[in-house]
């Protein structure tokens, strides 16, 4: 009797220890060998906008988080300035072209008399043909630019989008060029998954991949859009951030990089909102066409 209660704990405290080995071995294919990343972030591009021309504002149009669609008013900078700028240029141009009609004619009436008239006042008066002519041209262009520069006063968002941490007020001086808010740009959301360099063996461009956002349990699907060309080189100074920068993470004795590989999102559930910067874990489901890949020790 005391030999088989021994028998059988013996036999519970071996299952028990494949039991934990199996589950061993299944995270470790689970973490280190299949394609699968807790390591990833939502993404879309930012549109800064910023006006054209410098002055106060006065009317806003929008308000933060509202979504825009492209030619949307986003807000208008002091016409009344502009419209005096324009009116100025106008009424110069029409100054200059009076000189203008003023020294042709008398251009005319000198080249008519050249018995009476000096050749010198004669060459003269042509002289101040060209120059008015020439005093025209710029004039228009001064026309011009003061009338671009008034349609530019009314500021318009170029793409569909969400506006983006918004503060602007009516009564704010900007400075052409300067950004007043930013938009997201809802057409570039996707999915990027920073993957170690050992598990891009596996994964291919075109593959199908799950993305489950951080307290989220629906699934959204996606594929392999593209993998980056080259992370930056923390060994090597003189980096510019032109190159994906991830720090790696401790695994076994060698320190794997990270690996941007962009999903783009397929199909999202109606009741999951994706948010740029929220947190994701990414499943990439390797096609079966009876490829091999053959790796090697992580050490």
């Amino acid at each position: 009797m005391l030999h088989r209660q021994n028998l059988l704990r013996s036999g519970v405290t071996l299952l028990v220890i494949l039991v934990i080995l199996g589950g061993v071995y299944a995270l470790w294919l689970r973490y280190q060998v299949e394609p699968v990343t807790r390591d990833g972030k939502v993404r879309a591009d930012l549109v800064p906008i910023a006006a054209d021309v410098s002055g106060l504002v006065t009317e806003v149009r929008v308000s933060d988080n509202q979504v825009v669609k492209r030619g949307d008013v986003l807000f208008i900078i002091d016409r009344p300035r502009y419209r005096l700028a324009l009116a100025q240029a106008e009424a110069s141009l029409v100054g200059q072209q009076t000189s203008l009609a003023q020294a042709i004619r008398e251009d005319r009436r000198n080249r008519a008399m050249p018995d009476v008239i000096a050749a010198e006042a004669i060459e003269q008066g042509r002289a101040r043909v060209d120059g008015l002519r020439a005093s025209i041209g710029q004039a228009v262009a001064a026309r011009d630019l003061a009338r671009f520069n008034l349609e530019r006063t009314v500021v318009r968002a170029p793409i569909d989008g969400t506006v983006s941490n918004m503060s602007l007020q009516p009564g704010v001086y900007l400075t052409a060029g300067k950004a007043a808010l930013a938009l997201v740009y809802d057409r570039s959301l996707r999915v990027e998954g920073y993957f170690e360099e050992t598990k891009l063996p596996a994964i291919r461009v075109g593959d199908r991949a799950s993305v489950y956002l951080m307290g989220v349990a629906d699934e959204i699907e996606g594929h392999v859009q593209s993998i980056a060309g080259g992370v930056e080189d923390r060994e090597r100074g003189g980096g510019d951030g032109q190159l994906a920068n991830v720090n790696p993470s401790f695994t076994w004795v060698r320190l794997a990089q990270r690996i941007p590989v962009r999903i783009a999102v397929d199909k999202v559930p109606a009741n999951v909102r994706m948010i740029p910067g929220q947190t994701a874990t990414v499943i990439v489901h390797p096609r079966a066409d009876g490829r091999s890949v053959h790796r090697s020790l992580p050490w």
